[in-house]
């Protein structure tokens, strides 16, 4: 059975920066791949908290302190 390519909605290269940044020497691609995927259900989650927050005020736009709040 053929490997199923995975759909990254965040860029590979910019995640490896992120790990490099935080001293990392080198990345491999399967630790670049997790950590993408690890982002994007955090980021989701968020963004999900941030639209509750958002209808819960009474509004249908997502504004910057509904993210910061659901980041919390």
């Amino acid at each position: 059975m053929p490997q199923q390519r995975k759909t990254h909605i965040i860029p590979r290269a910019p995640v490896a920066r992120i790990l490099l940044r935080a001293g990392a020497e080198r990345v491999s691609k399967d630790a670049v791949s997790t950590f993408s995927e690890v982002l994007q259900e955090l980021g989701e989650q968020i963004a999900q908290k941030a639209s509750r927050i958002a209808r819960h005020s009474g509004r249908k736009t997502v504004h910057e302190e509904d993210i910061k709040l659901a980041a919390k």
